[in-house]
């Protein structure tokens, strides 16, 4: 099993919009072969920082 976590940075202002194109990108993540599961949570300390979590079997 493969995890992978990130920090990822937005753009003030833009946090919505990040959100937004990122659930258009889930299902196309979602298809890809060995997809376990993806996570994207906003930081309630820092609203401009998304943790992103995906697993996979390759």
């Amino acid at each position: 099993m493969i995890t992978e976590h990130a920090l990822l940075p937005v753009i003030p202002g833009q946090e919505e919009a990040f959100e937004t194109a990122f659930a258009r990108a889930r299902p196309i993540i979602a298809s890809m072969p060995g997809f376990l599961t993806l996570s994207l949570s906003r930081s309630t300390e820092f609203p401009t920082r998304t943790f992103y979590s995906w697993s996979g079997t390759r």
